[in-house]
């Protein structure tokens, strides 16, 4: 009677384990099946974005230069990022009367959180000149005096 209960005991015992390798298995199929299915669209919508942002960079430096933008190409100096342009106004002239930050938008995109702080700091006045200038020790050939 013992001897059968163990005999019993392990073959319930093995029965669990190949059902629940074959429950991971059946799942690990399954999930990879979902995943196959998805791929096409999941790398079908990063292209698309990709070529969003491309454009929208493309556009951004292509803007001083399409019809209707209040100032001179050449006077515009892109950065890209956390604005896109900085206009010297004068600059051509050589004679600067303002300096503006542009921020080109296509569409109905809209400025994000640091676009507007930068925004509002303009517009509150919260800009100023600072001038580094880089110690002599540093600039010397070979680090000896001249």
């Amino acid at each position: 009677m013992d001897l059968l209960l163990i005999v019993v005991l392990v073959l319930f015992l093995a029965v669990a384990i190949l059902a629940y390798k074959i429950g991971v298995s059946a799942g690990s199929l399954q999930r990879d099946k979902h995943w196959e299915e998805q791929i096409p669209d999941i790398k079908k919508d990063s292209i698309e974005r990709s070529r969003a942002s491309l454009g929208g960079q493309f556009s951004e430096q292509l803007a001083p230069y399409l019809p209707n933008f209040k100032y001179k190409p050449t006077e515009c100096k892109f950065l890209g990022k956390p604005v896109d342009l900085i206009v010297f106004g004068g600059l051509d002239e050589r004679e600067i009367k303002e300096i503006v930050f542009v921020e080109v938008k296509s569409g109905d995109s809209e400025l994000n959180g640091v676009q507007r702080k930068i925004r509002d700091a303009v517009k509150a006045g919260r800009v100023r000149w600072d001038e580094y200038r880089i110690p002599k020790e540093l600039t010397m050939k070979h680090g000896m005096k001249q």
